[in-house]
């Protein structure tokens, strides 16, 4: 049974989605490109997006309105 959340909480939703996926991927390529794949990497790694997410979680959910309308405005 998949999850549902009420239509109203969309916006929320897509900005702590989107935080949490950005933040995981752009963390893995930083550490990546600073440390190289090593013994430690996944724990590096893992301090890294905690250390990111206190940043993009925020910024994700004032953002993502935002561009939002910005596209709306943008297109037909």
């Amino acid at each position: 049974m998949a999850l549902k959340i009420p239509r109203r909480f969309a916006g929320l939703v897509m900005g702590v989605l989107m935080a949490l996926s950005m933040g995981l991927i752009m963390s893995f390529v930083v550490t990546v490109i600073n440390l190289g794949l090593r013994g430690d990497f996944i724990l590096r790694w893992m301090t890294a997006f905690a250390g990111a997410l206190p940043i993009g979680l925020p910024t994700a959910l004032i953002v993502t309105p935002l561009i939002k309308a910005l596209v709306d405005r943008m297109t037909d």
